[in-house]
């Protein structure tokens, strides 16, 4: 898994504490910026935490490359929904000798690892067998059409992979580009950090927290799973382990 923070709104924690300074006093637009040293940024920041006013939050917007992880993960995080997705289409990228993600209790285990490599191996073959045999037919017909023959490659490969990717598995790997705002990436820190979100996901959102929080510390500080900064919020369904938690995102905030 690679994650790059390709962008982000220029000095988003000022933008962030003028939006709340547009909310709570007199000043006009002329002036909105002035005066918004650090110190005053992060407390108009804190103010909004305390009064759990978030919309200004939305402001500030990231985005993300992300890479090498499965189409698994894919279908998990765009249930985000205030979010924006650019992702590799299988539809017209064609996929030469898959890369895949291997699950870490598959990986330790030796005969579960060599069958799940045979599945891949198995899926990557037969896809080559699909997109071989849709081809030499689309051709065919498109010849038979009247299509020039200097085209006729081009668009029978696209119409033969649109079919083939159908026994591409959830562990393919893809490539996503992910624009969102603040408060959204909070609430998805919330909710894909804690302990109870799948692997993948879980291990993606870290990261992604990570770059947001070297990015601006303020803006990020209280954030991550519900227990570090407060209650658990999963209830009976709690991994137990909110202490081990709150230390492991210390040591994250402070090694950036």
């Amino acid at each position: 898994m690679k994650v790059y923070l390709l962008a982000h709104t220029p000095d988003p924690e000022k933008l962030v504490a003028a939006a709340a300074k547009n909310c709570y006093s007199a000043t006009d637009v002329d002036s909105i910026m002035d005066g918004l040293t650090p110190e005053k940024t992060d407390s108009f920041l804190q103010m909004l935490t305390d009064l759990g006013h978030a919309s200004p939050v939305e402001h500030a917007s990231f985005t993300f490359a992300i890479e090498g992880v499965s189409r698994s993960l894919l279908a998990q995080i765009t249930r985000h929904r205030i979010a924006s997705f650019s992702v590799q289409s299988q539809r017209y990228v064609r996929e030469h000798g898959f890369e895949y993600v291997i699950p870490p209790e598959i990986e330790k285990i030796p005969a579960a690892k060599a069958a799940f490599v045979r599945a891949m191996e198995d899926d990557q073959r037969t896809y080559k067998e699909l997109t071989a045999a849709l081809l030499e037919g689309h051709a065919a017909a498109l010849l038979a059409q009247g299509v020039p023959e200097k085209e006729v490659r081009r668009r029978a490969e696209k119409m033969s992979i649109e079919d083939a990717r159908y026994v591409l598995p959830n562990a393919c790997t893809t490539r996503i580009v992910m624009t969102t705002n603040a408060r959204s990436l909070k609430n998805f820190f919330q909710l894909r950090c804690c302990n109870r979100a799948q692997w993948e996901i879980r291990a993606l959102a870290e990261e992604m927290y990570r770059l947001c929080y070297a990015a601006a510390p303020s803006l990020f500080a209280h954030c991550g799973p519900s227990c570090v900064d407060g209650a658990c919020s999963e209830g009976k369904m709690s991994c137990g382990k909110a202490a081990e938690v709150r230390a492991h995102y210390l040591a994250l905030r402070k090694g950036n």
